[in-house]
Order: C-alpha cells, then sequence, then structure tokens
C-alpha cells in the first residue's frame, strides 16, 4: 500500500475513532470528539463537556451551550499537557472543524496536522490554522 493511500486509512479509522468518543459527550445539541496520536498512538482524548467536578449539564434552560463548556479540541490538550507526552508534530483528530480559540490553542501546543469531519459555518479556526502552516484536512466518514 501506497504512503497516502496508508495515511488516508490511518486517518478514517482515527476519525470513526474520534466520533465514537464523542458519544461520551454529555452535551445535547452537539457531541465532538478529538484524538491526538503521534507516532501512530493515540496520546490523549477529549469531547466537549463541562470543565471536571462541575454538573454534567452543557446547555442552558434555553438550550445554549453554557460560556464555560469546554470544546473537544481544548480538552484534548489540556489532558496532554497534563500527562508525560508531547502533542509537538502530532496530528489532532477532530468531528467538527476547531473554532478561532481552538485553532489557536492548536498551534501553540505545536500541532501540525488536523483532520476534522464537519464544517462549522464559521471558517475563522480553519483559516487561522492554514495561516499557522498547519495541514488541515477535511475528511468525510
Amino acid at each position: 500500500m501506497e504512503t497516502k493511500e496508508k495515511e488516508l486509512t490511518f486517518d478514517k479509522r482515527y476519525m470513526q475513532m474520534a466520533r465514537i468518543w464523542a458519544e461520551n459527550s454529555y452535551c445535547e445539541r452537539r457531541k465532538v470528539g478529538a484524538l491526538i496520536v503521534k507516532n501512530k498512538m493515540i496520546i490523549s482524548d477529549g469531547f466537549n463537556g463541562t470543565p471536571s467536578g462541575f454538573e454534567n449539564i452543557c446547555e442552558d434552560e434555553n438550550n445554549t451551550s453554557k460560556p464555560y463548556v469546554l470544546h473537544a479540541e481544548a480538552n484534548a490538550i489540556t489532558k496532554v499537557a497534563r500527562s508525560n507526552n508531547s502533542s509537538d508534530g502530532a496530528t489532532l483528530y477532530v468531528t467538527a472543524s476547531p473554532c478561532i480559540e481552538c485553532a489557536k490553542l492548536i498551534i501553540q501546543s505545536g500541532i501540525k496536522r488536523v483532520v476534522f469531519g464537519e464544517h462549522y459555518r464559521i471558517t475563522d479556526g480553519i483559516d487561522l490554522l492554514k495561516r499557522a502552516g498547519i495541514e488541515v484536512v477535511y475528511l468525510e466518514v
């Protein structure tokens, strides 16, 4: 199998795993999952939700996301920061395109490649990642 074909096979599998991981989210409006992979090893994972120790309710009475809900990418990046692993040079798989705030975290964490599975109406996060020279891949699985 040639390298690009093999990479695509792995991309699809990791994206499927990110979608499964998204099912852990308690959020009702949208469930998002993320995996950080380095050297073909999953070094971190995350899904959108409230900070540790908070009630697992993401939306208020108007079905609006609470302002302190963490995105899947932020959870995965902060989780790897608390471990002995480094995200430098890693690939992030996320089920939805990153927002601008998560894009900033991705850039600062040294992640060099982002594979996402669903376009969001606001593209400023993707635009910023491209501007930073990070490889961005849309993969519909």
